[in-house]
This record gives structure tokens, sequence and C-alpha cells, in this order.
């Protein structure tokens, strides 16, 4: 397979860059081709503005979607952002990795994903009508892709736990797991974290590189969170709420958007 590697650390020393050279090693002894976008160290340029639509007229109102939109059609984006799209449809598998920054990705990351996932690449794809909102939640450009998070946190798993003070992990990496991309219709693996990342002792690393390793060598076969697909049954369109039978009565939050039993077809419902 085709992996693509955008990593998201300013420090080539850091935690994060070792556990770079560790998937990157792994993937590469398992045959699989491997690039990498070091966005800190291509400088990439993380805010969006007006340089980034040439075609736009200087008398003209800068409405990005509409600017993407264009942009992207008439292959008229700048070089570095196309030069990651042309990344993104040679990969089978998308890894993203970073630390967890104030419960997000870094600024950078954030910028790469504004610029790149362009208007008609990543989103507005699709019949939008009274049967379905578009190709996205499962549909879309990177359907049949597989994509994964690999991040650090400076606070305890226990922190993150269901019921620590910073919020279950998978809340905080809802947004990126089902926004950034199950949205454009990547197959999402569960993210693989590691904690405490600061205070990681030689052991603490050969135990989170030794777990990073069986996570690459099985990136094929790993089954993704069941996020349900918008267009799959699940939800009322063109509201895109979910049905009210699915979930207890008054339950609402994230969880509910992940079902519990996968169909024959691919599609995703709630348990009978």
């Amino acid at each position: 397979m085709n992996v693509l590697i955008v990593f998201a650390h300013p420090e080539p020393r850091s935690l994060s860059a070792a556990l770079r050279d560790v998937a990157v090693a792994e993937l590469t002894a398992a045959g699989h081709a491997v690039q990498v976008s070091d966005l800190y160290a291509m400088r990439f340029k993380a805010d969006v503005d007006r340089d980034d639509f040439p075609q736009l007229a200087p008398e003209g109102r800068l409405k990005v979607p509409g600017a993407s939109k264009a942009g992207f059609a008439a292959r008229g984006l700048t070089a570095d952002v196309m030069a990651e799209q042309d990344k993104l449809l040679w990969a089978d598998v998308l890894i993203l990795q970073f630390p967890l920054w104030w419960f997000t990705m870094p600024a950078i990351l954030k910028g790469w994903v504004d610029r790149v996932f362009a208007y008609g690449f990543a989103y507005g794809v699709g019949e939008h009508s009274e049967a379905r909102w578009g190709d996205r939640y499962g549909e879309g450009v990177f359907a049949g892709r597989r994509a994964m998070v690999i991040t650090t946190t400076g606070g305890w798993q226990e922190h993150y736990s269901p019921r620590g003070v910073n919020g279950p992990i998978d809340d905080l990496l809802f947004p990126i797991n089902h926004g950034v991309l199950f949205y454009p219709g990547y197959d999402v693996l569960p993210a693989y974290v590691v904690h405490r990342a600061d205070r990681l002792d030689a052991a603490g690393f050969d135990t989170a590189a030794a777990g990073l390793r069986e996570r690459m060598r099985t990136i094929a076969t790993t089954p993704p969170i069941r996020f349900r697909r918008q267009n799959g049954g699940d939800y009322l369109i063109p509201t895109c709420e979910l049905r009210p039978e699915i979930g207890a009565p008054g339950a609402h939050g994230f969880a509910l958007h992940v079902s519990d039993v996968a169909s024959d077809d691919g599609l995703t419902r709630p348990a009978a």
C-alpha cells in the first residue's frame, strides 16, 4: 500500500519524530511505499488568505469556499496545495501525526487541512437532494481508503479516560476522526495514543514503539471505527439528524454517531 504521513512537530529530536521514524521503518519493512509531509520542515503555510487563490480578481471579495471551488476546478490552486492533494490521491492510507496541543492538532496541521481539503476535492461533492446530502461522512473522494491519528499527550492516560478531567480521548479526537477524516470518506482506524510524553523513559519508549510497530503491521486489517454513514439510513435527510429511534430517549453526544453493529453491506445501523 501507499502510505502518507502528515507530520506536525517543530523539533526533529522529539518523541513524536522518534515515533514517526518507527512507523516509517515498520511500514517500509512490510513493503509499503511511504511519503512523509513534515510540515514544519517544509515551512508549510498554515493560514488561508488571498494568496491561496491566484485566479481571484484583485477587486473581488474573498469568499473562501467559492474561491476554493473555482481554484480546484481550474487546477489553479497554489503549487504547495496541489502537491499535497496529489499525495492524498496517491495514498491508500493517510496518517495524521501530531502532539495534542490545547486539546487539538497544532495550528500548522489545521492549516494544512484548511488549505488542502479544498471545495470539490474533500468537500462539497455529490448530489444534494431530499434523498441524500452530498457524498460525505463515509462517502466521497477517499471512500475505500484508510486513515488514522498518531498522537501524544502530556497528561496521564487516566486524565483522558471516560471520567477523566480532560475528557475522554475519543471525544477529543472526534472532530478529527469524524469531522476531518470520515467526512471525505476515509475508513478511520482507532487512534494510537502515547500518554505522559514528557515523562517517558527508555522503557516507556520501547513499549510505545512496540505498540506502534504492531499497529503499523496491522494497518490493512485493523477494523475501523464504526461511524454511521450519513446516507446509510440512520439519518433523516436533509436535516442530517439521527432518527429518533436510535439511542436511548434523550441521549445525545458523539457516541451516538458510532454504531455497535455492522451490516453485511458495509452500512452501519442501530442494534435491534
